[in-house]
């Protein structure tokens, strides 16, 4: 384990925070990116509904999601009126449900407790579902000036880098201080303008120019008082020694469907893979799968082309089975049958949904 003893703030290359902070804000001003759908908007509904989005997700994706987002749901309350099964509709395609759910819940807390209006500190905004310490800094900062810093991926790259910070961030100690010497970085005066740049200022250093790999340093406004350039090593910044291990699962989906295009469909348990989604029947084996389709249908089984789902640290095997069925038939006492005009409103996983759309 890398226990290197990250540079003080204090002696940041001989650059005071203050200055740090002065030049990111001067290059976002000049240089940052000022193009996203989310920027130039101090709404909290909208920063958060982007933040949320943004989690684990690339921003070419989110786009798309966002605008349709805000033409269905142009507010929280409109968002807290919604079921949930039209907001994990709505959500299909960009992955980790938790976030739609969570989404959800957090609009519904905010209409309830704080009568539609997101509250104003990141202590606050922590209280609610799906925000976590970076994300609260992100609305409180940007929407209402507020000086506490964030500390997302992205994030964590430029700081360690500029600081030297090789202490190993799979320790939680660790982490703790970086969050301390991000804070001690930030803007000191004039808040209200300065915090809302200067948080999109370090996230845009590290989505253009401080990549993982090949880093732009020549570009950089601060790149004269880094430590990782100035060692020749930007690459071995940040560290962090704890990985997840990548695993694979084999499912078999059953394709069940009527004459006049409803399809069976049962929603997911939680926790589990997919969960609260509305899905096809799953089974670990093609065996299992034969078992839940009566007798007397078993002969139209249809083995279609099986494919291979990629989740963030899981392979998903998939062996879709096709098979048409009486609509008079129950395949499980949890699911049921869906229209031909109503499951493609309902949430489904993004696998799902593009092989149920060759029909």
């Amino acid at each position: 384990m890398n226990r290197a003893r990250p540079l003080p703030v204090s002696s940041f290359s001989g650059a005071p925070a203050a200055d740090w902070s002065a030049r990111v804000v001067h290059w976002q001003a000049h240089h940052g990116r000022q193009d996203l759908p989310w920027q130039g908007t101090r709404d909290p509904y909208r920063v958060w509904l982007s933040e949320i989005m943004l989690q684990q997700t690339q921003v070419a994706t989110v786009r798309d999601y966002y605008a349709r987002f805000l033409q269905r749901f142009a507010d929280v309350r409109a968002l807290a009126a919604a079921a949930v099964d039209d907001v994990l509709a709505l959500w299909s395609g960009l992955g980790y449900y938790s976030r739609a759910r969570n989404l959800h819940a957090c609009a519904v807390q905010v209409a309830q407790v704080y009568g539609g209006v997101f509250p104003r500190s990141a202590e606050a905004l922590q209280t609610l579902p799906g925000i976590g310490r970076s994300t609260a800094a992100a609305i409180a900062s940007i929407c209402f000036g507020e000086r506490v810093a964030i500390l997302d991926g992205n994030v964590k790259r430029v700081l360690t880098r500029a600081l030297g910070f090789g202490a190993d961030l799979a320790v939680g100690a660790n982490e703790r201080a970086l969050w301390a010497q991000a804070t001690e970085l930030l803007p000191l005066r004039d808040l209200a303008r300065a915090m809302p740049r200067y948080t999109q200022a370090v996230m845009d250093l590290g989505a253009t120019l401080c990549l993982p790999r090949k880093p732009a340093c020549g570009a950089c406004p601060v790149a004269d008082v880094c430590v990782a350039r100035r060692e020749g090593q930007p690459e071995r910044y940040p560290v962090k020694t704890r990985k997840l291990k990548r695993s694979a699962q084999s499912l078999w989906l059953l394709w069940a469907h009527t004459r006049d295009g409803a399809v069976w469909l049962r929603q997911r348990p939680t926790p589990g893979v997919w969960a609260g989604l509305y899905c096809l029947e799953l089974f670990d084996s093609y065996a299992a799968l034969v078992a839940a389709v009566p007798v007397a249908y078993q002969e139209r089984l249809q083995e279609l082309q099986a494919f291979t789902h990629v989740l963030t640290h899981k392979d998903l095997h998939l062996h879709p089975v096709r098979v048409q069925l009486p609509a008079k038939v129950k395949l499980s006492a949890q699911g049921g049958w869906q229209a031909a005009e109503g499951w493609p409103r309902l949430g489904l996983p993004a696998p799902v949904r593009k092989l149920l759309a060759q029909s």
